[in-house]
């Protein structure tokens, strides 16, 4: 890891931190695998020479994934926030994260398959909510509650008044 960087993520697995940092390194810019750790005894996550840590960069930041047994699991506490410049981006994130047993929620959030919290969204959807104009970012706000996946084009008529 970088040692410009004073905090780094760490996320919980049960044997799955490699599949899981290879899979979000696969569908973000600018990300890459940096380092397997592997351990030389067993340890509750698994044997020893299994990959007990790894660390990766996700879009430029750094990241680990420990694979800690079976002892700890996500909630929706803590989530990942990716912002998007248009719907191609948002579909594009939307669709890779739900791949192979992701589940769409509601209001632009989804859980991967390895049950990470994300939220995918728009540029576009902060810029209204920031609006001077309370009721145009009120309509935006209610729009939004309504979808799963969030649609730019959707938010923009609400905010509009159409």
């Amino acid at each position: 890891m970088s040692a410009q960087h004073k905090i780094t993520p760490c996320l919980w697995f049960d044997g799955r931190a490699e599949e899981a940092a290879r899979l979000y390194t696969s569908v973000f810019p600018d990300s890459r695998i940096d380092q397997l750790q592997r351990s030389t005894s067993d340890w509750p996550g698994g044997k020893a020479g299994g990959v007990i840590l790894v660390e990766f960069t996700l879009a430029g930041f750094p990241c680990q994934a420990l694979n800690g047994g079976p002892h700890v699991t996500f909630n929706d506490a803590i989530s990942l926030s990716v912002s998007c410049k248009d719907q191609g981006e948002v579909d594009r994130y939307w669709d890779a994260l739900t791949a192979d047993g992701g589940k769409p929620v509601m209001c632009g959030w989804l859980k991967d398959k390895f049950g990470v919290s994300w939220q995918i969204v728009p540029d576009a959807l902060i810029a209204m909510m920031r609006d001077p104009d309370r009721a145009k970012a009120g309509r935006v706000m209610q729009a939004m509650m309504q979808m799963v996946k969030l649609d730019i084009a959707g938010l923009k008529q609400a905010f509009d008044g159409k």
